[in-house]
């Protein structure tokens, strides 16, 4: 049976970019995340499931959303009678230079219709946080440090016209370090305009430099130094709370 999330007061939260958005991260099943009532996902074919990880044979996989969730209830940020939707936008492998993000493109058109519909659940639904993450795509295509910047700028400003929050805290994060280092030259112009981007909307850049990938955790006994583990992933999720927390404390 279709539960009807009309009498629901929704924190809405926005999760947007490429994969290490999306969710790539490998752990063992220690600490799982527990699902509850008070978070939930808005899914891509708009269906809105309990926020959770995902199983995979004797692995976890998770997002940082799920940190950056549990720490914006354990700081009291969660108003009684209020819950958390994610909106999960993210797809993996994406960027402005193969068209899947510039503003008549289908990822960013999908993003706004999500939006769009978890405002109209409830009309004291709230958007309260723009999370990204996202530039390997276009790094590993040549983006320019104008072009990235103008790109994203533009993302950031469309989406906070349209739904009238000028000040929807904005925050965005470095790659993971063990691939941006072997790809450096490639990388520094799109990680500049990102850091540019979030200053021009006070926004908060965060650092991973500590962040380890699914390689160097063995936990996919692969090759796989583009995504940040679970672990990371939970721990880029907190660093993205304190960064939001850094935000709000400006504005007030």
């Amino acid at each position: 049976m279709l539960r009807n999330f009309a009498d629901d007061h929704f924190d809405i939260i926005i999760q947007a970019g490429q994969s290490n958005s999306e969710g790539y991260g490998f752990g063992d099943t220690q600490n799982p995340y527990t699902p509850n009532e008070k978070v939930w996902y808005l899914n891509a074919d708009f269906t809105i499931t309990l926020a959770t990880e995902w199983v995979c044979g004797n692995l976890i996989q998770s997002n940082f959303s799920l940190s950056f969730a549990r720490q914006y209830i354990s700081n009291g940020l969660l108003e009684e009678g209020r819950k958390i939707l994610i909106i999960r936008a993210a797809v993996g492998g994406t960027g402005f230079l193969d068209h899947r993000w510039g503003l008549k493109d289908d990822l960013f058109l999908r993003m706004m219709e999500m939006i769009k519909t978890a405002l109209e659940l409830n009309k004291n639904n709230r958007l309260v946080a723009f999370l990204w993450h996202q530039g390997e795509t276009d790094a590993s295509l040549n983006a320019t440090y104008e072009t990235h910047y103008n790109n994203l700028l533009t993302l950031v400003n469309t989406v906070r016209e349209t739904f009238n929050c000028p000040e929807l805290p904005f925050i965005a994060g470095d790659f993971v370090a063990h691939w941006k280092n072997q790809n450096i030259a490639i990388c520094e112009p799109v990680i500049n305009a990102i850091k540019d981007v979030c200053k021009a909307v006070n926004g908060r850049f965060v650092l991973t430099d500590e962040l380890l990938s699914n390689a160097q955790t063995k936990a996919l006994n692969s090759d796989d130094i583009i995504h940040f583990s679970r672990d990371s992933l939970y721990r880029l999720g907190e660093k993205y709370f304190e960064a939001f927390r850094e935000i709000i404390s400006s504005v007030k």
